[in-house]
């Protein structure tokens, strides 16, 4: 990595805290909602971040291409062309945004040969910024503080502590618990749980059900340098853009990755 990789990176996280704004300019407004095809929520808010990240990618680097959940349907006959591209997902979280909790992010990834190679998660109402880039470690930046290390709590504690969804906890993720048996659980919304198991807060995140490669991309990198892992309920890393269908594998979160979550996992989940 050389000197302009540090200046891209200081570049995303800027771009991230902007969308950032531009989403808090309406999150205290009479916003409309619609939904998508697939029943999930959208609002102004998505559609603003998605056009000013959009727009400030194009002009910092115009020779990658971009992927966003906002326009998801570019064939995979032309992403697989791809060797390097931008992930975003512009507002990870709506369900929250609407509930106005807080609990929502920006997340912008650089992806290279199906690995997360940089990755910003921007937290607009905590003003917050967790970030890193490969093989240069991840950080944590608090409004007014100067950004500080993250590292995973590794091994685990013998109570382990569970990141959840606040709003898709279900009847697999249940399950998982009751093998576990010895846990505390923390409900959070977006990839802000998966920042958690890299600031040493959580040590697993299990997600149980559906999200997609943006919901995933820009946290993994930050985990996977903070020392912990991002893998499938098989404990394979997950990857990126390699296949047609851009939805991902039910997948763990963890900060020691020499453990092997999926043995708490009922056959039919696993």
């Amino acid at each position: 990595m050389t000197e302009n990789d540090d200046k891209l990176l200081d570049a995303i996280i800027s771009l991230a805290e902007q969308a950032g704004e531009k989403i808090l300019e309406i999150y205290e407004t009479d916003y409309a909602i619609e939904h998508k095809e697939d029943e999930t929520p959208l609002t102004e808010a998505d559609m603003a971040a998605h056009h000013f990240i959009e727009a400030g990618l194009q002009a910092l680097t115009p020779d990658i291409p971009i992927l966003s959940e906002e326009s998801a349907g570019i064939p995979f006959e032309t992403r697989q062309q791809w060797q390097r591209y931008w992930l975003v997902d512009p507002l990870d979280g709506t369900r929250e945004f609407i509930k106005r909790n807080g609990e929502f992010s920006v997340n912008i990834a650089l992806v290279e040969n199906g690995d997360a190679v940089l990755g910003v998660v921007y937290a607009p109402v905590m003003r917050t910024s967790y970030y890193a880039r490969r093989g240069a470690g991840a950080f944590k930046r608090e409004p007014g503080r100067e950004a500080l290390p993250m590292h995973c709590c590794n091994p685990a504690r013998e109570k382990v502590i569970v990141a959840g969804s606040r709003s898709h906890r279900g009847a697999s993720l249940n399950a998982f618990l009751e093998k576990l048996n010895h846990y505390d659980i923390i409900s959070m919304g977006s990839a802000l749980k998966s920042c958690l198991v890299a600031e040493g807060v959580v040590d697993v995140y299990p997600r149980l059900g559906p999200t997609s490669e943006w919901d995933t991309a820009a946290a993994q990198c930050v985990v996977e340098e903070a020392g912990g892992r991002l893998t499938d309920t098989k404990m394979d890393i997950l990857r990126y853009n390699t296949k047609d269908s851009l939805l991902n594998p039910h997948f763990f979160v963890s900060g020691d990755p020499d453990r092997d979550w999926s043995v708490y996992l009922d056959d039919e989940t696993n």
